[in-house]
């Protein structure tokens, strides 16, 4: 089963300092249809306004990785960290049995990011925080792991290309594809996907998807992307079975 989760109906909420789109039920949001997908909880695509952002607030027990896309995201939390993520940069945070943190964007120009939360395997972990910049030519043609389950990732070592840490059943894949490009995935019996584009057009098994368009999969095996037009997209292979 492919299903197509169309750009244009996400939910969209515009608050002047934040235009953001919910692939997912979040905040004011609210569609059975879309609860998550798998371990996949929440995936918003934000942009937010210079000298705004997000102040100080709270999280638990859960796996929140985000994406820059365009602009600098300055991050502090409780745990003692004052980070600024730049376009390109992956930030991993357990939250754990609770840590609180604030997103602003001191920039002049407007932060553009996808921010994502996935369920953890494990409940009330000691909070953690992880950053990394990806050398952007180990996407391109390929999917390259950005996220992994902690054992996997440590299976890398401290190479410049190591993802980050998830503690939860889940990895997840960033990818261009553009003119010949062609890459397939595995998912193995049981696993669900999630295929999000984030720029430009491609084909995933034959089936056209645009910026800001989704596929979920279940009960396939192979996921074929093609026919890429200056595409990025991020690629989740998912427990079936996570839940909240």
């Amino acid at each position: 089963m492919l299903t197509v989760r169309a750009a244009a109906e996400r939910g969209h909420a515009d608050h002047g300092w934040l235009r953001t789109w919910h692939s997912f039920s979040f905040a004011d949001y609210v569609d059975p249809r879309y609860m998550g997908w798998g371990a996949l909880r929440v995936l918003n695509e934000d942009i937010i306004a210079p000298g705004t952002g997000f102040g100080m607030h709270g999280h638990r027990d859960m796996e929140i990785v985000t994406y820059v896309l365009a602009g600098a995201l300055t991050h502090r939390d409780s745990m003692g960290h004052t980070t600024t993520l730049h376009a390109g940069e992956v930030q991993r945070m357990s939250a754990g049995r609770g840590v609180l943190h604030s997103e602003v964007n001191h920039g002049r120009e407007p932060v553009h990011l996808l921010q994502i939360w996935i369920v953890p395997a494990v409940r009330g972990i000691e909070p953690g925080y992880e950053q990394k910049a990806f050398d952007p030519a180990l996407k391109h043609g390929r999917l390259h792991p950005i996220a992994l389950p902690v054992a996997q990732a440590q299976a890398w070592g401290e190479s410049a290309a190591a993802p980050v840490r998830l503690h939860a059943d889940a990895a997840l894949y960033a990818g261009c594809l553009d003119g010949a490009q062609r890459v397939t995935h595995t998912l193995a019996p049981g696993r669900m996907g999630y295929v999000h584009v984030v720029r430009g057009r491609l084909e995933l098994n034959g089936v056209a998807l645009g910026a800001g368009d989704a596929a979920m999969l279940a009960d396939v095996t192979t996921l074929e992307l093609a026919e890429g037009r200056n595409a990025e997209l991020l690629l989740f292979d998912l427990a079936a079975d996570a839940a909240l």
